[in-house]
């Protein structure tokens, strides 16, 4: 079965709204709602004060209806009356000041009180509701470090420090690993550690990525902390809580086996021609982190978001085809943000499953029949997906290059994003891997940007295709560079240092007789097999030891320098290749390498994938395509594919190949 639904507050409306929506439910094919996700202050409206009989009558009638619920703990966003009764519970900004209620997520991780508030409602919410027939999953919090990932009151500054403690022993070793010799630092007192805000000028950048690691791991302890009770009062039932995709904030490579199953919310911009590779990327990365098990979709948007400048719909036919590219890649439950659209409040223009029109919106129409076509493809669900191909991404590297002062603003996201668009436009399958993962089971591997790389990597990587790019390798775990050549530990492994960085200058040209004269490189070209492709503004200068240069740069004071270079099945890339760039160089590196269609046969807009013996073929253009298969029963019709199927524009076939 595939999970379908949505994020329910039935908090907001009346009760005759309500029994509207249940049948509005089954009319729409859902199964599954997620309730209490806000519902703090109705659960407990005083202090100490547990109101149940709400949601008991509502959980009774979704049973009765045949609907499951995700249950909430509603801590995710705390009552006035908490921040009232204990402001030592409310985050408190660098400058001094408190962030108080009439929003959401004004909560402090790292408060004592607030989670033990926290605890006593979950305590006394999974004793009313754990045994109840419709509740088949816990659901902790919600979007954990979406507001509010810190906090600079005096209960944080001295966890910070008892943090730090932890990981160093001696302040000695702190003030060696972080090299606080430099600009007088030293630290005497473990009271002079203090969060990096309020200073005068540049920070020291391992104390900034200490400082989000710590924060990663309050906000860590904060749903362990309700795990626990959860846990010890329903042993029996599954927990979870809802990630962000590539979330900068929280190392989802940390939190994962803490959950028994990952979940996801995500929102791309509809508009952006690359938000089906945005989606494909989230759903691989959310796979990945469950170690190839099934995940769930947590949140989507039926159509418009509120919180963009300006917010675009999605397309006829979009919602359905996201929805179906999210169970080929992994996801057994389709849950949306939100089920019926708010009258009021801040997320009134968030669009939801019933919208403001009701039936009348052609929303309803998509939802309908999304439903209709979630629920053909219970056969998928379980199933896994085999990658042959990974990608590196890790959090605390990407901190590191955060955190670092130049030479340019480091945006590993952005490179990691762009190479497996780049994979998934060849049709490959991607997993994400952690530099600490299990490698075995790849046969390429792709690390853009790892600006933080420590040993015992190279072996990993020994004897399969890598890929390593531009950023990669300057850094060890404690912010301090690489001697003797950037790549560090993977110098041997690919032949090559990189011994300066060479980005491109600010500004352009002038034309006065003295300044007319100044030649200023302003762009970045490479030479790859007899083309010249951009290589956004960065350069490196490779020392070539025992690599074959495969291109060259071009230009002003880089011209024939190498740019990529060969030992073996290892590859660098001493630059950030523009997308025909990383096309042309993927298609000489992998080939016919296993894992990815044929690239002949893949038309324009079909994104093709294989969920054990089901082959999703999802065409995100405007007009339809044809695809050569063997023989198959496509899951939506009923109908039985032989040699060609034509998928049209924003449409899918679902092929059962067994």
């Amino acid at each position: 079965m595939i999970y379908y639904g949505g994020d329910y507050n039935p908090e907001q409306w009346d009760q005759q709204t309500v029994a509207e929506d249940i049948a509005l439910m089954q009319e729409a094919g859902v199964n599954l709602v997620s309730v209490a996700i806000f519902g703090w202050s109705r659960l407990e409206p005083k202090d100490g004060v547990y109101e149940f009989g709400f949601y008991r009558d509502l959980l009774d009638r979704l049973h009765a209806a045949g609907i499951d619920v995700d249950l909430a703990t509603g801590t995710a966003s705390p009552p006035p009356w908490l921040g009232e009764m204990y402001p030592e519970t409310l985050p408190v900004r660098a400058d001094g000041t408190a962030l108080t209620w009439g929003s959401r997520q004004q909560y402090n991780p790292a408060s004592t009180k607030f989670r033990e508030k926290a605890a006593e409602l979950v305590e006394e919410l999974a004793r009313e509701f754990g045994s109840h027939p419709a509740v088949v999953m816990w659901h902790v919090s919600n979007e954990y470090g979406c507001h509010v990932s810190e906090s600079f009151d005096p209960e944080s500054r001295e966890r910070f420090r008892l943090w730090l403690q932890a990981r160093y022993g001696t302040l000695e070793q702190l003030n060696e690993a972080w090299g606080t010799q430099f600009w007088s630092q030293r630290y005497t007192s473990w009271s002079q550690v203090e969060p990096p805000a309020n200073l005068p000028t540049f920070h020291n950048p391992i104390h900034l990525a200490r400082w989000r690691e710590f924060w990663s791991d309050q906000l860590l302890e904060c749903y362990l902390a309700e795990k626990r009770v959860l846990h010890r009062v329903c042993p029996d039932l599954p927990v979870t809580t809802n990630y962000m995709g590539f979330f900068p904030t929280v190392d989802y490579w940390k939190w994962s086996p803490h959950l028994d199953l990952i979940s996801n919310d995500f929102y791309p911009e509809p508009g952006d021609p690359r938000a089906g590779a945005q989606f494909a990327a989230s759903s691989d990365l959310m796979r990945s982190l469950g170690g190839g098990r099934p995940f769930w979709q947590m949140e989507q948007t039926p159509s418009t978001v509120q919180w963009r400048d300006r917010n675009s719909p999605k397309r006829p036919g979009q919602f359905r085809l996201w929805s179906l590219g999210l169970v080929a890649r992994g996801a057994d439950a389709v849950l949306q943000f939100q089920w019926r659209q708010s009258r009021s409040g801040a997320e009134t223009y968030h669009s939801g499953m019933v919208p403001h029109a009701g039936k009348l919106s052609p929303v309803w129409e998509e939802m309908v029949q999304t439903g209709a076509d979630l629920k053909k493809l219970a056969p998928v669900a379980g199933h896994r997906l085999r990658a042959s191909v990974a990608i590196l991404w890790d959090w605390p590297s990407l901190w590191a290059a955060e955190s670092a002062i130049g030479p340019i603003g480091w945006d590993p996201l952005t490179r990691v994003a762009q190479w497996h668009q780049s994979l998934y436009d060849l049709g490959f399958l991607v997993d994400f891997a952690s530099p600490d993962s299990d490698l075995s089971g790849y046969e390429v591997v792709v690390v853009p940007s790892l600006f933080q790389v420590l040993p015992g990597l190279a072996e990993k990587l020994a004897g399969k295709t890598v890929i390593v790019t531009a950023g990669t390798g300057y850094q060890n775990g404690e912010a301090q560079v690489h001697l003797g050549g950037y790549l560090g530990p993977l110098r041997d492994l690919l032949g090559v240092r990189v011994v300066d960085l060479l980005p491109v200058a600010p500004t352009g040209s002038a034309t006065g007789r003295i300044t007319g004269a100044v030649r200023t490189r302003t762009r970045v070209q490479v030479s790859l097999d007899g083309q010249s492709y951009d290589g956004d503004g960065w350069a490196e200068r490779i020392q070539v030891d025992q690599a074959e240069v495969v291109a060259t740069f071009e230009g002003l004071d880089v011209d024939g320098l190498p740019a990529i270079t060969r030992r073996g099945s290892a590859w660098y890339v001493g630059s950030f290749l523009d997308e025909a760039g990383r096309a042309a160089l993927l298609e000489r590196v992998l080939g016919s390498a296993p894992g990815g269609p044929q690239l002949a046969e893949l038309p324009a807009g079909l994104e093709v994938v294989s969920r054990g013996p089901f082959q999703f073929l999802l065409n995100h253009g405007e007009i339809p395509v044809q695809f050569p298969v063997s023989a198959g029963t496509d899951l939506l019709t009923g109908r039985v594919a032989r040699g060609q199927v034509t998928v049209g524009p924003r449409d899918a076939v679902v092929l059962d190949l067994r």
